[in-house]
């Protein structure tokens, strides 16, 4: 357990020296589903606009270690909302083998 808390930190830190930040993700999320960054902030419960929040929610807290909080107040929704969608984006994430690293190219 203490091996996986060690990978997970040096993952945070590793995804942060290389550049990968919110702003950074919110691109790369809009570019993958074709949308402007108001859709990514709306309140729109349309499923492109959805499935774009909820990659966005899973790569932001998972791979950077934002706080779900932190990430509800930024998108304007609950907290609970906001875990259920990195739920949902970390199955996004898998069928359609998304991949932060893939998908920014610095």
């Amino acid at each position: 357990m203490l091996k996986e808390a060690d990978e997970k930190f040096e993952r945070f830190y590793e995804m942060k020296r290389l550049g990968y930040d919110l702003d950074t993700i919110e691109d790369c999320v809009c570019e993958i589903y074709k949308i402007e960054k108001e859709d990514l902030f709306s309140r729109s419960r349309q499923k492109v606009k959805s499935d774009a929040r909820a990659l966005f929610c899973f790569w932001a807290h998972r791979e950077l270690g934002f706080a779900q909080r932190e990430l509800a107040r930024r998108l304007g929704m609950t907290q609970p909302g906001v875990g259920y969608a990195v739920t949902k984006g970390e199955a996004i994430s898998k069928s359609n083998n998304y991949r932060i690293e893939a998908e920014l190219v610095i």
